[in-house]
């Protein structure tokens, strides 16, 4: 259980450079709301619902992160800072990150699984501050959630997702292949579709500018100066 709970808090300072020592980490609000979690977690699976959600109250008071007593959840997850909740039947993989504000939300089931209300993340996603992942959707492994950015759609393995609603972003692969990237948002006008789009408008309107001024000039030239085929029309037309 020592070695288990050092390889964890040797996880959490891979992800947050803040801390000088792992008794430093012991004192973040998302370490003990994840072992309230597992507290809360297991008398949940025993049927003893009540103690399960008094648990999972003293939890909230405690640390600010509300995590439903039947949420699952896989190691070394690591809620960064508080305010996070976490709905009933989300599921959780290994490494997962999650910052300030994030929400798990549930919505309606409308997809036919019966029962499931909110998003399964799977390893190594990260989630940044205040966005929310709504509904029985699928967020693929090591993809990232963009701060703020609304979630109601299937995200890809390795996607990095922002806006509202979120929309995948164009990353190049040099950004795949960081082991961590901080609130899962790039900080760089490069990533951002929107003005990517627009810059692909842009190339498309200087071209089309420039094809159209050759025209011209073309047309121009032709005007100026007949061809010599057309010289005995214009002789034959003077003596008609």
């Amino acid at each position: 259980m020592l070695r288990n709970l050092v390889a964890y808090l040797d996880s959490v300072k891979s992800r947050d450079p803040a801390p000088r020592s792992r008794a430093e980490i012991l004192l973040y609000p998302g370490v003990w709301s994840l072992a309230f979690h597992r507290v809360a977690h297991r008398l949940y699976g025993a049927r003893f619902y009540f103690l399960a959600r008094a648990v999972n109250h003293l939890s909230r008071f405690l640390t600010g992160n509300d995590i439903h007593p039947g949420a699952r959840i896989g190691k070394r997850f690591f809620i960064d800072h508080g305010f996070t909740v976490i709905g009933e039947t989300a599921e959780i993989g290994d490494d997962v990150t999650l910052y300030q504000n994030v929400t798990l939300g549930g919505t309606d089931p409308a997809n036919g699984i019966a029962g499931k209300r909110h998003p399964t993340l799977a390893d190594g996603v990260i989630v940044g501050s205040g966005a929310q992942v709504l509904g029985p959707i699928q967020v693929g492994s090591r993809a990232r959630i963009g701060a703020n950015a609304v979630v109601t759609k299937d995200v890809p393995e390795a996607a990095t997702m922002v806006g509202i609603p979120a929309r995948q972003m164009l990353v190049d692969v040099t950004a795949y292949q960081r082991e961590f990237l901080p609130y899962g948002t790039p900080c760089s006008d490069c990533y951002d579709p929107d003005k990517h789009k627009l810059e692909q408008l842009r190339t498309e309107v200087e071209q089309l500018q420039k094809r159209l001024t050759d025209l011209i000039e073309l047309r121009e030239t032709k005007a100026d100066s007949p061809d010599d085929d057309d010289i005995p029309s214009f002789r034959e037309r003077g003596r008609a």
